[in-house]
């Protein structure tokens, strides 16, 4: 019996615990791995959308073998790929937060508007998405730095915002 039962626990635990490296962390139910599409990603997820929107939100985990540029450089370029409607810098309504997460530093990013990011890295052709919402994240952990990046229509992204704080309070460095 005991061994039915730890078998059972070991299997649970690999629906949910995942690695990226050394970097570990819970994926919260409901998301949806996803083959990563480059060497760049440890890690993506589909996060499926709210009633009412049209696409799917998408998580992306990033690591650059202790590359990627600063925490803030990271914070201004991603605050550059979200403008607002009415013009005003997106710079002045982003939400960046720092935390101590089971003693990793994590910078967050929280901004909304229409999402201009390069369709590719490098690419000139961009996306052109209103109503979006952009939450991010810079892991400093003893090998670098990790990338966390969520996009996708607000509802969608809302409807996923307390697994995304799971998500982040989960993260921890082996």
């Amino acid at each position: 019996m005991t061994k039915q039962v730890v078998a059972i626990v070991v299997l649970c635990a690999s629906w949910i615990v995942e690695a990226a490296g050394g970097l570990v962390f819970a994926a919260p139910d409901g998301w949806q791995k996803v083959a990563t599409s480059s060497s760049m990603r440890v890690a993506q997820f589909s996060l499926p959308r709210a009633d009412g929107d049209t696409e799917d939100a998408e998580l992306v985990l990033y690591y650059f073998g202790g590359g990627g540029g600063s925490v803030d450089a990271n914070i201004e370029r991603w605050i550059g790929q979200v403008q607002q409607p009415d013009g005003r810098p997106s710079a002045s309504l982003a939400k960046k937060e720092d935390r101590t997460v089971n003693g990793l530093a994590v910078t967050l990013l929280d901004v909304r508007g229409t999402y201009v990011a390069e369709m590719a890295p490098g690419a000139s052709e961009r996306h052109n998405k209103s109503n979006f919402r952009l939450r991010a994240a810079v892991v400093t952990t003893p090998q670098g730095p990790y990338y966390i990046k969520l996009t996708g229509p607000q509802n969608t992204v809302a409807k996923w915002d307390q697994s995304f704080e799971r998500f982040i309070a989960s993260l921890r460095f082996e």
